[in-house]
């Protein structure tokens, strides 16, 4: 009891968070808070199979390919709160209040037998006793859930596979290509220069140089381009000369001064 009533308000708090946080990695992170909690409950319940059921299948990895997928996808995306189809918010929450009150009723109708202690059902071991029920009285379901199981699996495989049209582009066939756009379009032949080092703030703004110490367009951006504030290496070599003549100049007024 100490157990849950310590754990019932941070699952609620964390299952509350999956429905109103922006981004997607979040929710995933308040999804396993939930997880290990129940998990947690499982073993304070003298279930120890399905505590480790808990934590090594759902949290360990169901939801930690939740994770991965999120950061291939993108960290830093959030969900647009923008309605694409009108409606759509005011229908969901009606749906869901309708769900809601089938449920309720549903529940309250439901009569339940003299409950069993878990000493009874853990008599022969927990494990032992799972496995009983699972493969005596509800061995049909646990084969169907099985069957639902491979067939999702076999479908997704089918809707992810590709039929291959054409051949896999080589290397010698990426590089005649390449050649072709440069003759026809005008592209950059060889590979691209690598970008400047453009910082926002306390970084010396140096971009790419091409061989006669001008700056390469594809290393700079476009704003900066815009904007001017981007000069090739001769015009910052005439700065340079023309500061060194003013500190010249003005080291030979210092010392005539001081004579």
């Amino acid at each position: 009891m100490i157990a849950f009533w310590c754990l019932a308000p941070i699952m609620t708090l964390a299952a509350l968070g999956i429905l109103f946080v922006r981004k997607a990695v979040h929710a995933a992170l308040l999804l396993a808070v939930v997880m290990i909690s129940l998990a947690i409950l499982y073993a304070a319940l003298d279930a120890p199979f399905l505590f480790a059921v808990q934590i090594i299948v759902y949290t360990g990895a169901i939801l930690m390919l939740f994770l991965f997928v999120l950061m291939l996808v993108g960290v830093d995306a959030s969900d647009s709160v923008v309605e694409t189809i009108r409606g759509q918010r005011a229908l969901a929450i009606v749906l869901g209040l309708l769900l809601g009150l089938v449920l309720v009723v549903a529940l309250s109708q439901i009569s339940l037998g003299s409950a069993v202690g878990l000493d009874t059902a853990n008599a022969g071991g927990n494990i032992q006793g799972l496995a009983a029920v699972l493969f005596s009285q509800y061995v049909f379901a646990f084969e169907v859930t099985s069957a639902l199981l491979i067939t999702a699996a076999m479908g997704a495989m089918v809707l992810a596979h590709r039929e291959r049209l054409t051949p896999k582009p080589t290397q010698a066939m990426l590089a005649a290509q390449r050649v072709r756009d440069y003759g026809e379009k005008g592209l950059h032949l060889g590979p691209l220069p690598p970008p400047g080092v453009f910082a926002r703030n306390n970084a010396v703004d140096t971009p790419a140089l091409l061989p006669d110490g001008t700056a390469s367009e594809a290393s700079i951006s476009r704003v900066l381009a815009a904007r001017g504030t981007v000069r090739s290496a001769p015009a910052l070599a005439e700065d340079i000369e023309g500061v060194q003549r003013s500190l010249a100049g003005r080291t030979t007024d210092e010392e005539e001064t001081d004579a």
